[in-house]
């Protein structure tokens, strides 16, 4: 009982009240001169209706029929190969003409995609079409973990606990998944499941409550939050599960919540009460130093971006709604990026740094979304048959 408390209270900084909110997730913002203006076409009417999806996602392009500065086009080859022509209408010179492969020939065309973004977006922006997305989805009655491609195609179900599973997130090599599950004990243990067998493995089972997992980006050290102490702790484990009495990093009674590695895998941010707000500190040990301040008094779910080391997301409370928030290390400072009146919780960065994956709450459902952080605009990635999604983590191969 007491560990179900404990996971209660941790629980309760990882979710929040929700909202009501027609057409959840969507949020339109006006083209300017920040936008690219680009045509997109494809082949057959599949590739299409992708490369336009994947296009009207991205906050740096703007679809247009005519008046664009760059003609995109691609043509299948085969069944796992698809060709990229771009063409600057500007003079008419070749940007690009490349034949990608991929898995299959969805995915050539998402590889497509990102050479056409890499050769045109002026701004140095890595593609993120080609991404892998881990989820959670109560479609079976139960909260299980799915997987899917940044634009929720090809869709797998990888766990079959019959529990609660929580917080999925990828190994740095995108082999595995690691989560916290109730499914051996009824209590939340830390599970890691191979996603070319889907064996699952125990990772951490120990007295109290064990979540929050997250590899480093060597996959060498796994951090995540421990109460077998009596109070939630930052700990770390090598990538079997070991750890000893140096392996906890933190000692105080304040719950945390939420640690994530910083790309050079030399820091932790986490989420600390009061508040909470987010501290960073060195994987080595020492005094945490508090990052948030000012913009909200509750601040937690941090993601720390590998594509722009000096950014990190976080959910932050704004008013009476959750809203997503963006601390820059080169300002010194916290910015509001999603601008609904729905919450916005749980970011989850994608691999150029601007955009990310969010979970769009309502009262009654959850939709996952891509959201461009400079822009504010919205675009959702979970359509409504599927039902709820939620706790999207991205990989980028």
């Amino acid at each position: 009982m007491q560990k179900l408390l404990r996971f209660s209270l941790l629980l309760a900084l990882l979710i929040v009240p929700a909202i009501a909110q027609r057409d959840i997730g969507s949020v339109e913002v006006i083209a300017d001169n920040k936008t690219l203006p680009v045509r997109v076409s494809a082949t057959t009417p599949e590739l299409n209706a992708l490369a336009l999806q994947a296009f009207g996602t991205h906050g740096r392009y703007r679809v247009v029929a005519s008046g664009f500065a760059y003609d995109i086009k691609f043509s299948a080859v085969t069944p796992t190969q698809v060709r990229v022509d771009v063409v600057k209408t500007a003079g008419g010179a070749s940007v690009v003409s490349e034949v990608v492969t991929g898995a299959n020939v969805r995915n050539a065309l998402l590889r497509a995609a990102d050479v056409a973004v890499a050769k045109t977006n002026g701004l140095g922006l890595r593609g993120y079409f080609a991404s892998k997305m881990a989820f959670v989805s109560e479609r079976t009655g139960k909260k299980e973990i799915y997987t899917a491609d940044i634009l929720f195609g090809g869709v797998q179900q990888i766990t079959r606990d019959n529990a609660i599973t929580l917080g999925p997130r990828w190994s740095p090599d995108g082999s595995k998944l690691i989560y916290t599950s109730f499914y051996k004990s009824g209590y939340p243990d830390i599970f890691t499941i191979d996603l070319g067998t889907l064996q699952r493995t125990t990772f951490l089972s120990l007295k109290g409550t064990n979540s929050g997992a997250h590899y480093s980006p060597s996959g060498a050290q796994v951090a995540m939050i421990l109460t077998g102490t009596g109070s939630s702790e930052v700990w770390l484990a090598n990538a079997q599960g070991r750890i000893d009495a140096r392996s906890r990093l933190t000692h105080s009674d304040l719950v945390k919540s939420s640690p994530c590695f910083s790309p050079d895998g030399t820091r932790l941010v986490f989420a600390c009460e009061p508040g909470p707000q987010l501290y960073t500190m060195p994987v080595t040990g020492g005094t945490p130093t508090r990052l948030t301040s000012g913009i909200s008094g509750y601040c937690t779910e941090p993601d720390w971006s590998r594509g722009n080391p000096n950014r990190i997301a976080f959910t932050m409370k704004d008013g009476g709604n959750y809203q997503i928030a963006v601390y820059d290390f080169s300002k010194r400072a916290s910015e509001k990026v999603s601008k609904a009146q729905f919450d916005g919780v749980e970011p989850s960065w994608l691999p150029d740094g601007r955009h990310l994956v969010y979970t769009a709450r309502s009262a009654s459902t959850n939709v996952l979304c891509i959201l461009d952080t400079e822009t504010g605009k919205s675009t959702p990635i979970s359509p409504k048959s599927f039902g709820s999604a939620l706790q999207g983590s991205v990989w980028a191969p």
